[in-house]
């Protein structure tokens, strides 16, 4: 008999230490394996994808609102036999691809001349942050004007909507650089332009393509906004034209085509994110 309280204390200190374990490995910020990542991600795809076909297959939902997957595959598969898909894809990708690089390539160093400098900041900050708060909708037909309806245009529309996000929030990244960092420099007696170039922009840079990879997902928003309004190509313009003639299978497998786009660029950031800053230690 006096063995039983023992062998139950002991299996209540058991039963706690898994408790412990478990909650270690599913805690606020614990890492899991990529295995297992991807296996809810997966999981995730595939719940969604058989409640859509749940929806249409049972007739919960009339095809004129939401067509079945098999017809979205089926009018893609047309789209690409056609060369359509092609010509929307390429003309997209085109545009957003020089639209970005040009905001990028500007707002990289005005964000580490103003988030390094407090001269340029009250210079430069205000302005932009007055600029940033101009909803982007509003410019779609000045644009329009200004440079017409051509690649000009969506540039500018990208620009719009990227830029003046991105200054500041690289602005961010440069002020989360360590003082202690910029002290060493200056311990050192290197001039600024070598702390700037040495130590700034190195510690920075992790936090700069974050911005980079964020930002992205916004410039595919702003491209979509610009074809849908004045375009004659494109992913958004053929959403546009198939919205006048009832064909939802056609808006529903653009809008995935896009979905799918950003996933892959996002996806693509991250690895190379891994692969220029291993020393960061970026987890999963």
């Amino acid at each position: 008999m006096s063995g039983e309280p023992s062998a139950k204390a002991g299996r209540s200190s058991s039963d706690a230490v898994k408790k412990q374990a478990r909650r270690r490995s599913s805690g606020i910020g614990v890492p899991i394996a990529r295995s297992r990542f991807l296996m809810i991600a997966v999981a995730v795809f595939v719940g969604l994808g058989l409640a859509w076909w749940a929806a249409t297959g049972f007739g919960w939902v009339k095809p004129i609102f939401l067509p079945s997957p098999g017809s979205v595959a089926a009018q893609i598969g047309k789209l690409v036999a056609d060369g359509t898909l092609w010509l929307d894809l390429k003309a997209s990708i085109y545009r957003i691809s020089i639209g970005f690089l040009i905001a990028s390539v500007l707002s990289i160093p005005i964000g580490v001349l103003i988030g390094s400098f407090r001269s340029w900041e009250a210079a430069i900050e205000p302005l932009v942050d007055f600029i940033r708060y101009m909803p982007v909708v509003a410019f779609v037909p000045l644009s329009i004007l200004w440079a017409g309806t051509g690649d000009t245009q969506k540039f500018l529309i990208i620009f719009i909507g990227t830029f003046f996000q991105q200054v500041l929030m690289i602005m961010d990244n440069v002020k989360r650089v360590p003082a202690d960092f910029i002290g060493l420099g200056r311990t050192l007696g290197l001039p600024d332009r070598k702390i700037l170039t040495r130590i700034v922009v190195p510690s920075a840079l992790p936090g700069i393509w974050d911005t980079l990879r964020i930002s992205l997902g916004w410039a595919w928003t702003w491209l979509v906004l610009a074809e849908l309004v004045a375009a004659t190509s494109g992913l958004g313009y053929r959403i546009t034209v198939s919205q006048r003639y009832f064909q939802t299978n056609t808006i529903i497998g653009y809008i995935l085509l896009l979905g799918m786009l950003g996933l892959i660029t996002d996806q693509v950031m991250k690895a190379l994110e891994k692969v220029l800053f291993r020393q960061e230690g970026h987890s999963q």
